[in-house]
């Protein structure tokens, strides 16, 4: 790869977040197609005109967006599937194209109109607490754009022979979910994370990833050569021959590794004196399982719920989430699927359930809070997670547990079910498993009464650290401060591994800490018995955990939880393994 004759430009490092592992080279393509251009020349016609082209836009967008989706499906691109179908539930709702229409009496422009209402509900969406809710903004503007462009007669610039590095702000779903796997290198973006729908899609198709520059994203010229590690967070702008050369090495040396990792895929994740973790999956739609296979998973550690209520008008009934919960048991072929119950908060756009605002939602009415106090909202879940348990091996999983009352709660509730299923005459499973995610300092603490009542702990380390450390992590002010191997945090995750062997049932984890293949093995030392992930960093764990001994990995423990500060911690155990 040549630099381009006249390009002066000093090889610049920048960082960001590796969300997706991998490395990629290639030019940069600036995403977020500039409209100004195609606005300034429109001339609108008269209200009703205008009108009439909105609707027949919302119409043809909705159109071509089942085309693509059928399209998706038939290459069994599951994931970019899902998203394009939520995006034309975005394009159906009566509100949003209602919100449109109303724009245009104001703005007089058909264009004008669609951006301007599209702009002012992904408004509402950034000013959510909830990183994943503020990301669906850009799937609003997305929409919005889509329309915009149809109206206009605007196309998608063409590309060229050569593999691109997507690159901006936030780049639209749809643009790298319509653009072909082999002619994206990889993904730069301002902001976003494993959250958002491109990061989602990238994730999907295993483009090396790059998120959270910020305004430094400015200083990466359209067009110039890059070269980014989604593994370091590493942006290397107008590289030299020399580090070209070297990157082109660590790409064949990627490669290599990547077909070792595919050679573990049907081996345990067992040390090498005979320990074994099981390594599982976190999904947040049944299609997720089919994917996840593939790099190794032994069954689903969390199915996130909340996605079944995402994207609707109402609440979704107990055969609607039935379905959605029966095919990932089943895709799991008698392996275990822990869902977990819904975790909506106070700060989730759901406006059928009538949630209020509140100025501190992750301190609030959230998740089992919830559900405990909506008997409309839990008993059909409940029951629907009973049925599908039928199919399969099933768990129920309940969020922001903190006290024994709550859990003797929801036991409550769960055997209502299994009465009321058995009344109506609906099959279900009666040896469901029942256990709690362990994500605040106070369940933390109470393990040794909580394991009492359960069958299993999982260890929400996301909320976990959040909760400990008092750091909001996606602040970046405050985001450095946010680290899984903070001594305050190690010692609460031990005491709930020691808690649940004690009283005899087993301990996963579903944060991001379990993704970590050098926590992995402390967390393998201090007694885990699952962990659950991303799945494509299935491959990385297993390989570290095969590659160690049980009683090394006790050496490395102990001296770990001697120390003081998990900077320093963090340090020692890249340097030891």
């Amino acid at each position: 790869m040549q630099q381009e004759q006249g390009d002066d430009k000093m090889p610049e490092n920048l960082r960001g977040k590796g969300v997706i592992s991998g490395i990629a080279m290639g030019k940069v393509l600036r995403g977020g197609q500039s409209l100004d251009g195609y606005l300034a020349g429109y001339e609108a016609a008269s209200k009703a005109r205008e009108t009439q082209k909105v609707e027949q836009a919302v119409a043809a967008v909705i159109e071509i967006l089942q085309g693509s989706i059928a399209t998706l499906k038939a290459k069994k691109m599951t994931a970019q599937a899902e998203i394009m179908e939520a995006h034309s539930m975005l394009a159906q709702d009566p509100m949003f194209s209602g919100a449109m229409v109303s724009k245009v009496d104001e703005l007089g422009s058909a264009p004008d109109a669609v951006l301007a209402a599209a702009a002012d509900t992904a408004a509402m969406f950034e000013q959510m607490d909830d990183p994943y809710f503020r990301e669906r903004a850009v799937d609003i503007r997305d929409i919005g754009k889509r329309i915009a462009k149809y109206i206009l007669g605007v196309q998608d610039p063409e590309l060229g022979d050569e593999a691109v590095i997507l690159c901006g702000h936030e780049i639209e779903p749809s643009v790298i979910a319509n653009i072909p796997t082999d002619k994206i290198a990889g993904v730069i973006l301002g902001q976003g994370s494993t959250t958002c729908h491109a990061v989602i899609i990238a994730k999907a198709r295993a483009i090396p990833t790059v998120v959270g520059l910020g305004p430094m994203i400015e200083e990466i010229d359209d067009g110039s050569q890059a070269i980014i590690d989604g593994d370091t967070g590493e942006i290397i702008t107008a590289p030299s021959e020399a580090v070209i050369t070297s990157y082109q090495e660590k790409i064949k040396k990627q490669k290599e590794m990547d077909a070792y990792y595919s050679s573990l895929v049907s081996l345990p994740a067992v040390t090498t004196d005979g320990v074994r973790v099981e390594l599982m999956a976190n999904i947040g739609l049944a299609a997720d399982v089919k994917a996840a296979i593939p790099y190794g998973c032994e069954g689903v550690g969390l199915f996130r719920s909340e996605f079944v209520f995402m994207g609707r008008q109402d609440i979704p009934t107990e055969d609607d989430q039935f379905a959605s919960y029966k095919e990932a048991v089943e895709a799991c072929a008698g392996k275990l699927c822990v869902i977990r119950t819904m975790d909506i908060g106070g700060d989730k756009p759901l406006a059928y359930l009538n949630i209020p605002k509140e100025d501190n939602p992750f301190l609030g009415w959230r998740a089992v809070r919830i559900s405990l106090q909506r008997r409309d909202l839990f008993m059909p879940q409940l029951k629907a997670i009973l049925r599908a348990g039928v199919y399969g091996k099933a768990a129920i999983m309940v969020p922001m547990i903190i006290n024994v009352a709550e859990i003797l709660k929801v036991k409550e509730y769960i055997e209502t079910a299994k009465v009321e299923l058995a009344k109506e005459g609906k099959p279900y499973a009666d040896d469901v498993q029942v256990g709690i995610m362990v994500e605040t300092p106070a369940a933390a603490v109470m393990t040794p009464v909580l394991a009492k009542y359960v069958d299993f702990f999982s260890i929400g380390t996301n909320d976990l650290v959040q909760y400990t450390l008092a750091v909001d992590r996606v602040n970046h002010n405050v985001s450095y401060l946010y680290n899984h191997f903070n001594p305050a945090v190690l010692q609460l995750v031990q005491r709930t591994i020691q808690s649940g062997r004690t009283r005899g049932i087993w301990v996963g984890m579903c944060g991001e800490m379990a993704s970590d293949p050098y926590a992995a093995v402390l967390l393998m030392a201090m007694g885990i018995s699952e962990l659950s992930m991303s799945a494509p960093s299935i491959p990385k764990v297993k390989e570290k955990l095969r590659s160690v001994s049980s009683v090394e990995a006790g050496r490395i423990l102990r001296e770990v939880m001697q120390m003081e500060d998990g900077d320093a911690i963090k340090e020692y155990l890249y340097k030891s393994m």
